[in-house]
């Protein structure tokens, strides 16, 4: 049984289809990200699951029961946002209480459970605060809390550590990561950040207009995009259109028309029609630059750098392709020099243009 499990699930605001038909299954104790820009549909899909917006057409089931018309306090779900939605005028222990109470839980029973949960997140000597009082990281700590402390079967979490700064937000994706962890519950984020949904989850859905366009672990979503917008979304800097030729063994041969042949892994289980279009993705972390000095690798011209703290970007024209380029350290090329890349056809990816 899957916790969670959509089916050609749609949704419009007026003429808007913000959700096309997404189907997803969520297995029990996973950390699934919905991850995609502005306006992909990822929120909405969000809130369809916890019973803040009801579906055009479609099933939702939780646990094993369909929900699709139930209110969202009749589902085994619980919503932490982004702007956490504390009640200010009460106190750290009666925010994260005040579930229980609603539930008429005994007195023993809320004391308890309530500082068990505190204790979870860190904040066990917090309870009398009010949370004006508090960080944004901590305010973020009770509403975790406060969701968590209804043991719903799915927690569902939109964007919550968007209001945080860079340092403080970081130092949150390790701690509810640990917690999801510890509790071994399934947790579905919302997310457009990139690095922050390859940091935390067990598997990524990368939507793009309403729809998913790749579903998969992060590491396999990340080596092996299936099209160009994932690619590109994933921070692939460096892609190349080009032509399908052939294969050689195992390996993918694509034609550019500046680069001539270049080999790399299929992205598809099969290959395509010989001349289909193609995008061919290089990352800028597995190119290698050197001044040049003899015919090895390819020519182009060092045009900028820009320092990024551990990483060194180097922009390279070449032809009419544009590389970026990131190394550890900095390297004593100057703007303008002639320079050689080169990379492993193990770390290129070729990825059909319109991929069915």
């Amino acid at each position: 049984m899957f916790d969670v499990e959509l089916t050609r699930v749609s949704k419009h605001y007026g003429s808007v289809l913000a959700v096309n038909e997404v189907s997803l299954t969520i297995e029990p104790g996973k950390f699934v990200t919905l991850l995609g820009p502005s306006g992909c549909g990822k929120t909405t899909t969000l809130r369809m699951i916890g019973g803040f917006e009801t579906p055009d057409s479609g099933s939702i089931m939780i646990g094993g029961r369909e929900v699709s018309g139930l209110p969202p306090f009749l589902r085994d779900t619980s919503m932490v946002f982004q702007d956490y939605a504390l009640f200010p005028h009460m106190t750290v222990w009666e925010n994260v209480a005040f579930g229980l109470r609603i539930k008429k839980t005994s007195d023993s029973d809320v004391r308890t459970k309530v500082s068990q949960m505190l204790l979870l997140v860190g904040l066990p000597e917090m309870g009398d605060r009010r949370t004006s009082q508090l960080s944004g990281g901590q305010r973020q700590r009770v509403a975790l809390a406060r969701s968590l402390v209804m043991r719903p079967l799915v927690l569902l979490l939109d964007e919550p550590l968007g209001a945080l700064d860079a340092k403080t937000r970081k130092q949150m994706q390790t701690e509810l990561k640990s917690l999801q962890k510890h509790l071994g519950q399934t947790f579905v984020y919302v997310t457009h950040d990139q690095e922050e949904a390859l940091t935390m989850s067990d598997v990524m859905a990368i939507m793009n207009r309403g729809k998913i366009e790749q579903i998969g672990p992060p590491a396999e979503t990340y080596e092996r995009p299936a099209s160009r917008f994932v690619a590109d979304f994933l921070g692939h800097q460096n892609l190349l259109s080009a032509r399908f030729v052939g294969m050689d063994g195992d390996v993918a041969v694509a034609s550019n028309e500046a680069l001539g042949l270049l080999k790399g892994t299929l992205s598809s289980s099969s290959p395509p029609a010989a001349g289909a279009p193609m995008v061919i993705s290089i990352r800028a972390e597995n190119i290698t630059i050197a001044e040049r000095s003899s015919d090895n690798g390819h020519r182009g011209f060092l045009t900028d750098i820009v320092y990024r703290g551990a990483i060194t970007r180097y922009i390279v024209k070449m032809n009419v392709n544009t590389f970026s380029v990131d190394v550890t350290g900095q390297p004593a090329i100057p703007v303008g020099a002639e320079v050689s890349l080169a990379w492993d056809p193990a770390h290129t990816v070729l990825i059909a243009e319109n991929p069915v």
